[in-house]
């Protein structure tokens, strides 16, 4: 039988992927949706969590969907009610408040699931495969895309806790931080900070591993064809992530397998997961690309970039 979940934060996100995904799950079923900006036909919907967490105690499950700073009273809020979490990426404004979530969890029995979607793209389990064993002597993260198009008017995204740029760039560190073999830290970090915003616009990034060059490149000022790449040099030859871990090439030769829709995949799987941790009385809650943003942020050099409004 379908889990009741309710799901908080009714913006772009959760139109594009959360509704579609939990309509064609077996496990869930979308009971409630709270928001101050509308709901989903046919859902009841509510204004404030409140409200929904008084009126709707046959629902065990929250989904937040809702920008980072907000995002803990949320989820303080429905652990404290007995409901088990599911945090869209990054899970928070804060290590510490990330943390401080687990605990809570934990104290109350309940699952807490931080998500990173880009970690379902269909080949970063093969891609993390392939690397096993191997000696790794370059990896070169370029993940540039288009704010106006994935972000439309978010003026939240450049704010203090918005991220910037790290919005998506997350993503590509949450694929790294799977498919790597040995851990890798920051050692230095340019952050492009647009001079009326608080977040950055592009960074550039390197990190210290024990037989790699490893270096990432960030912008959120991109045109035209959007670019999701990861390339890995080895001793063994070449892999290639490319489409946000969708596709994956061995020395140029596209590997068999991809999805047949690959933007449509990543959030199913997410939910599967959800479902199996509530299951199993499990919480997931890896914060490992989050420490490589606060990294960034405390180790890297600012510079001003200039103005940037939608």
């Amino acid at each position: 039988m379908a889990t009741p979940i309710a799901l908080v934060g009714i913006g772009k996100i959760a139109r594009d992927q959360h509704v579609p995904s939990l309509s064609a799950s077996p496990d869930w079923t979308l009971a409630a949706t709270v928001s101050r900006h509308g709901g989903v036909d046919g859902v009841d919907h509510y204004t404030d969590l409140a409200s929904m967490l008084a009126a709707r105690p046959d629902i065990p499950v929250v989904s937040l969907c809702l920008p980072p700073v907000p995002r803990f009273a949320y989820a303080d809020a429905a652990l404290k009610a007995g409901r088990h979490v599911m945090l869209e990426k990054p899970p928070g404004a804060t290590l510490a408040e990330c943390h401080a979530l687990q605990a809570l969890a934990d104290r109350q029995g309940l699952s807490l699931y931080a998500s990173w979607h880009s970690r379902s793209a269909g080949m970063v389990a093969p891609a993390k495969a392939w690397l096993a064993g191997k000696t790794i002597r370059k990896l070169a993260v370029t993940w540039k895309e288009d704010v106006r198009r994935w972000h439309p008017g978010q003026d939240w995204i450049f704010e203090a806790g918005g991220m910037g740029v790290f919005d998506p760039g997350i993503n590509a560190l949450s694929i790294v931080t799977e498919i790597l073999p040995d851990p890798i830290h920051v050692t230095g970090a340019t952050l492009h900070v647009p001079a009326n915003r608080q977040a950055p616009i592009a960074v550039q990034m390197a990190f210290h591993h024990p037989t790699a060059q490893v270096t990432a490149d960030l912008d959120f000022l991109q045109t035209g064809e959007q670019t999701w790449t990861i390339e890995i040099e080895t001793d063994q030859g070449n892999m290639s992530l490319t489409f946000g871990g969708s596709l994956m090439y061995l020395d140029g030769v596209e590997q068999p397998g991809a999805d047949p829709d690959p933007m449509r995949a990543e959030y199913p799987r997410l939910y599967s997961h959800m479902a199996h941790l509530v299951a199993t009385a499990q919480s997931d809650v890896d914060l490992s690309p989050m420490v490589h943003v606060a990294d960034a942020f405390t180790l890297g050099r600012r510079e001003t970039a200039a103005p940037f409004d939608f």
